[in-house]
């Protein structure tokens, strides 16, 4: 039983590393650059996670891309919005911390599920839309707002956008990208 348990933790953490070694081959950020966004992505929702004023009626998304780290979510409070960006503001691998935080009830499974839809039709259109690389534009949609991040050229931008236009239930598209 421990040999099947130990083979499946195996080829799940060998599946882990291809999908993160393809990723990494297809983006343009430095492998180091890379592992500093992942990192820090987890260190502010820890910092977050562990600050007395964030409870149950708040849910807040951090997603960092090559220094640039975007807060999206919910928030009842202004001042738990800028405590929000002030906590990311906090590490020195944010170079830049984009607070598109909304104050408002926190979404419920309806509108969280709708957003999930949304976002892998938008990963799924730009798989096929030319002039533009999948693996280089990472998505986050909140609120059926996309929010593009991505070290990408203005055609590649352009692009994308276009692709994610089409979608049905996108309301708004927001560039978080850097250009090349």
């Amino acid at each position: 039983l421990l040999a099947m348990y130990l083979g499946g933790c195996a080829v799940a953490t060998v599946g882990t590393v291809l999908v993160t070694g393809v990723d990494i081959a297809r983006d343009r950020r430095t492998v180091g650059t890379y592992v500093d966004d992942n990192a820090v992505e987890i260190k502010i929702r820890r910092a977050l996670r562990q600050d007395s004023q964030f409870g149950p009626n708040t849910h807040i998304s951090v997603t960092s891309m090559n220094g640039i780290v975007l807060l999206t979510g919910e928030v009842v409070q202004h001042e738990q919005s800028r405590r929000a960006a002030g906590i990311a503001r906090g590490y020195t691998e944010a170079r830049q911390v984009i607070n598109q935080l909304t104050i408002e009830p926190v979404a419920g499974f309806t509108s969280r599920t709708r957003d999930s839809w949304i976002t892998t039709k938008s990963k799924s259109a730009l798989l096929t839309a030319p002039g533009v690389s999948a693996g280089r534009v990472k998505i986050v949609t909140e609120g059926a707002t996309v929010y593009l991040l991505g070290m990408v050229s203005r055609a590649e931008a352009d692009a994308a956008v276009n692709a994610i236009r089409k979608i049905r239930g996108v309301q708004r598209i927001v560039k978080v990208f850097e250009y090349i």
